[in-house]
């Protein structure tokens, strides 16, 4: 089956750096520990740093799972493709569904926060105000979105110049923490044990919110048609990504435990950074971490948008969603249907979370459901490559543990994951991650009637497309130009 049915996207617009840089920015490294370090503390303590440290193993088995199924398949669709075509094709629909409903959510639970935080830079009583704060929010998501559809090129330099800012002010605070003098409490290295769990279910809590930290980095596997050189850059960004935000996810979870009292970070639940900002540096710092946080929260924005909308356009492109979305701008080369589809159905929601004050609660539910929808398109992820590497993980000691065990580690802690925290969950949360992903069983069952290809996949199988792609690198035969270009099953 050839799914060369119009328009592609625009091929080989972004390098390693770039994507490196689109998969620190998907994890949003300010806005993850702004948002979640006091809820995190709040259900671990001091193991905080450890549960960090011990989600981080598993999320490495899963990026490794991307990594190496990204050389066999180039797909903006990403797991959607590669779990379709290794365990079956519900599954792999399933998958690229959860994608898509996590996202939807959190670009509306994550507009509120970069409209607080801008307004926080000018005053902080304007903060509180959750009406101008859904507006700002919204101009912001609105103001992305054109960024995202006027095309990857655009989108990554909007990327490089917010995420550098951000990145600049975090290193700078993290080498100031390391310096100060006045703290709470003293480190030690008891915090990246096992001791201050409060048994299983503690740790289970503790990894879940975790999960949320790294969720992100796998932007760059939906933007492997628009990579140079894809097959080798994309995972290997995901990799890189995951190891820079755990360095920064560790520094500051540490250096808040250190330097704030636990009442500080209570009473700052919803944004510890400032507070840490200004017991670091009295008058500025504060401000400077929320610069940071902001731009954290509008460029995770952005990363989020590319993933939906180009897990969307594979969908669509496969005839699985209606084709439209599928449709690509004659001169932005971007998935331009699926973007304003997106950006309505996200925007109506604003309006209704801001309206109606239940679907306010409703959304703080939300954001631990996604939590769930996470762990599943993770997981699959980490079976599937097992299975498309089957044939070649005795070949060599480096495939079995990195093409292997470590990403069947991967999913089976993310499943662990899973099943842990509906025991944790309340009924609203559990209903709207489950009930979201069900919702995603009518354009499934419809399409698989109207008999869309993808529903009869070739197997992928990564013996066979190992030896087709190989081209010596003294042959001085040109590569073939797969990158960018949709891929034939």
């Amino acid at each position: 089956m050839s799914n060369n049915r119009g328009r592609g996207l625009q091929a080989n617009v972004l390098g390693t750096f770039d994507t490196v840089v689109m998969a620190v920015a998907g994890s949003a490294p300010a806005y993850s520990l702004a948002a979640t370090t006091a809820v995190l503390v709040g259900a671990v303590g001091l193991a905080s740093p450890a549960a960090l440290l011990y989600c981080a193993i598993p999320m490495l088995g899963i990026a490794l799972a991307f990594s190496y199924l990204s050389r066999i398949d180039v797909n903006a669709g990403a797991s959607y493709s590669w779990v379709g075509r290794t365990l079956h094709p519900f599954l792999g629909f399933i998958s690229g569904w959860a994608l898509v409903i996590s996202a939807t959510i959190f670009m509306v639970a994550g507009s509120l926060p970069a409209g607080s935080m801008t307004l926080a830079l000018f005053d902080d009583k304007l903060a509180d105000n959750t009406a101008l704060s859904t507006v700002v929010g919204a101009a912001w998501f609105l103001v992305m979105l054109g960024v995202v559809l006027g095309g990857a090129r655009l989108t990554v330099r909007a990327q490089l110049l917010m995420s550098g800012v951000e990145l600049g002010i975090l290193a700078l605070f993290a080498v100031l923490a390391v310096f100060h003098t006045d703290n709470a409490r003293a480190f030690d290295w008891s915090w990246l044990g096992f001791s201050h769990f409060d048994g299983m279910a503690g740790f289970a809590s503790g990894a879940l919110l975790a999960a949320f930290y790294y969720w992100g980095w796998d932007v760059t596997s939906n933007l492997s048609e628009e990579t140079r050189n894809s097959r080798r850059t994309t995972g290997l960004a995901g990799l890189i990504g995951v190891g820079i935000v755990f360095l920064l996810f560790e520094v500051f979870t540490i250096a808040v435990n250190v330097i704030l009292t636990s009442k500080q970070i209570e009473q700052n639940d919803a944004n510890v950074l400032a507070v840490l900002g200004e017991e670091i540096w009295p008058g500025w710092g504060g401000k400077l971490l929320i610069v940071s946080v902001m731009l954290s929260t509008i460029a995770t924005l952005e990363t989020t948008l590319i993933q939906v909308t180009r897990s969307l356009f594979a969908m669509g492109r496969d005839r699985t969603m209606p084709t439209a979305l599928g449709r690509v701008h004659r001169t932005w080369n971007t998935p331009w249907v699926a973007i304003v589809v997106v950006g309505a159905v996200a925007l109506a929601m604003f309006i209704a979370s801001n309206a109606l004050g239940s679907v306010g609660e409703i959304l703080s539910d939300a954001i631990s459901a996604i939590g769930l929808q996470i762990a599943v398109y993770y997981g699959l992820a980490g079976l599937a490559v097992v299975v498309a590497y089957r044939k070649m993980l005795l070949k060599s000691p480096a495939n079995f543990l990195l093409g292997g065990l470590w990403p069947l580690f991967g999913a089976v802690f993310m499943f662990w994951i899973f099943v842990e925290s509906l025991g944790e969950l309340n009924g609203a949360a559990i209903a709207i991650g489950i009930g979201g992903l069900a919702v995603g069983l009518v354009p499934m069952l419809w399409y698989w009637r109207q008999g869309s290809d993808y529903y009869r996949p070739a197997k992928l199988d990564a013996t066979r497309t190992v030896a087709a792609e190989y081209v010596p690198d003294d042959a001085g035969a040109p590569s073939r130009p797969h990158e960018g270009l949709p891929t034939d099953f």
